[in-house]
């Protein structure tokens, strides 16, 4: 038999499941340094009560910025949004590199750093715009043989990794010191910082890590639109709960980017059943907000050469 105390816990917790919400939409995160992302995640799911909760993409610990936090039915977006480039402003501090790539590892190695100029060094990122090839780091979340490579690495562990095939957008220059630069980095998904800094101190004739990183762009939302955590607690404690709401981004705002199609209510529930239907609006073949009347939000469709288009990811009515 369980006790009294075993009891009054479960109930406890019953309460607790009971009291969350249907709540759906993004909110526009901006994570403080020291936080894991996981952390953060769960924070703003329990300030607005959401039953469920999934981020777009997570940044370490000591790096700040935008953080995406899908609840409810916005989580069935989180995969499309994590496809988006991202933006980042980044200190990289030349003549040491470290064993995690950032302020948080141990001295690996040291080197001189030659004498540079604002040239010189907007000649080395010219290098680096377009598709370029990375070895990801071993103080990543990247699986060998089941599990984590930084698992590996905090026992001393190093194994071989392929190198993945990424794009930097835009890298531009924001400021030059005798031995740190500061960069403003747009790049696409599955980017390392860390080793970009690497690779780049590299080609300056040195070594060098990540000193500060801040996320301050993903794909279309950027800083202006990014709530604090202690902003969100305030309300929430003070009962604000309008302000909360306010801060929540509709799912196909997040993807407002996308071309759209309004349906007719007929299309609209064979899409709805899972059905492909034909359109005759000339849509290009890709993927595509879907709409039924202008106003309701159906999901996301897939068009394809000859013009059908699938349900490819729906949301609940």
């Amino acid at each position: 038999m369980t006790s009294r105390v075993e009891d009054c816990h479960a109930a406890h917790l019953q309460q607790r499941r009971s009291e969350r919400r249907n709540i759906h939409g993004l909110v526009l995160l901006d994570k403080p340094v020291g936080m894991t992302s996981n952390r953060a995640l769960q924070r703003v799911k329990r300030l607005y009560s959401a039953k469920k909760a999934g981020h777009t993409g997570s940044l370490d610990p000591l790096a700040s910025g935008l953080l995406p936090v899908c609840l409810g039915e916005a989580t069935k977006i989180s995969s499309y949004l994590l496809d988006a480039d991202k933006t980042y402003e980044t200190t990289v501090q030349l003549g040491w590199s470290t064993t995690t790539g950032d302020e948080e590892g141990d001295v690996l190695r040291s080197k001189r750093v030659p004498a540079l100029t604002e040239e010189r060094v907007q000649q080395a990122l010219a290098g680096f715009e377009g598709d370029y090839d990375q070895v990801p780091p071993m103080y990543s979340a990247i699986k060998k043989s089941g599990q984590p490579l930084y698992r590996l690495a905090r026992k001393g562990v190093e194994v071989e990794r392929e190198k993945r095939r990424v794009r930097i957008v835009q890298c531009h220059l924001l400021h030059l010191d005798d031995n740190s630069l500061r960069l403003r980095l747009r790049c696409s998904k599955g980017t390392y910082v860390r080793v970009f800094a690497e690779d780049l101190a590299e080609a300056l004739g040195t070594c060098g890590h990540v000193k500060a990183l801040r996320r301050i762009a993903v794909g279309r939302f950027s800083e202006a639109d990014m709530v604090s955590l202690a902003q969100l607690q305030n309300w929430q404690e003070s009962g604000q709960f309008e302000r909360l709401s306010e801060r929540l981004v509709r799912a196909d705002q997040a993807l407002s980017d996308w071309p759209e199609i309004d349906l007719p209510d007929p299309l609209a529930k064979k899409i709805r059943q899972g059905n492909s239907v034909s359109c005759s609006m000339g849509q290009r073949p890709g993927l595509v907000r879907l709409y039924a009347g202008h106003q309701r939000f159906l999901g996301i469709g897939q068009v394809d050469a000859e013009g059908k288009v699938s349900p490819k990811r729906l949301f609940n009515e």
